[in-house]
């Protein structure tokens, strides 16, 4: 139970539902600041990738979005402008990003009672550049201090960030990783408690990224849709 939820499972995944409304905006806020692909994790204009869009691919970016269709139904939302100046910053960390060049950017943003998903897929110029940064901005021990820095500072006085760490997740491309998140809340004198998951893929010239932000008591549930989630946008990643 979640504020008044309670829980079925059907085929399309996980279903919510009851009166407790969506997710705290501030937990959602400070998952979507997270929810960046790593080409976007650096800070200062020096310090920015080249932005370069090509129609083709943004045509491929857009193609690799969750959609509606993956998901099943009961969710609202779609596609949303990509906020490419969005940048996270740690002290002593700032990898470098300006040698890197962002030819395609699409997000969409999906919602149902208690859950919140979000997909964005960014295509860089060469598949050099996704290793690259890959290197620099996760597989760098840096990176995960700077995540958990950074989503701790976007709760509020009710929230708590009780775990931020890497979890295991299937190999899906060469590379793939996950971060989770749980988070507790305080609301009408009960402590509650949520997760957030950040899915990172990279392939070829593409990279992935799919927040989920749920209850914690249906965390298994959405585990294994994720991995589904992932796999139908790996699959549509054309670049």
């Amino acid at each position: 139970m979640l504020g008044g939820h309670s829980l079925e499972r059907g085929m399309d995944g996980v279903r919510l539902r009851g009166d407790a409304g969506a997710m705290p905006r501030t937990i959602v806020a400070a998952a979507a600041l997270l929810a960046i692909a790593p080409v976007a994790l650096a800070a200062g204009p020096r310090n920015q990738e080249q932005v370069r869009f090509n129609p083709a691919d943004q045509a491929a970016a857009r193609a690799a979005v969750l959609r509606k269709a993956d998901l099943g139904s009961g969710w609202g939302g779609g596609r949303t402008k990509p906020d490419t100046s969005a940048k996270m910053s740690c002290p002593g960390y700032e990898p470098k990003q300006s040698d890197l060049v962002l030819t395609g950017a699409a997000e969409t943003v999906w919602g149902r009672s208690g859950m919140e998903v979000q997909s964005l897929a960014q295509v860089l110029r060469t598949p050099a550049m996704v290793a690259r940064d890959w290197q620099r901005t996760v597989v760098d021990p840096r990176a995960i201090a700077c995540l958990r820095t950074t989503l701790a500072k976007g709760l509020t006085s009710r929230e708590r960030l009780v775990s931020f760490k890497r979890v295991a997740f299937p190999r899906l491309a060469r590379f793939s990783r996950l971060y989770r998140a749980v988070i507790e809340v305080r609301a009408q004198g009960q402590k509650v408690r949520v997760f957030a998951d950040f899915v990172l893929v990279g392939s070829r010239r593409t990279e992935l990224t799919l927040s989920v932000t749920a209850p914690n008591a249906i965390r298994a549930s959405v585990s294994r849709s994720e991995v589904k989630w992932a796999r139908a946008m790996l699959a549509r990643a054309r670049a």
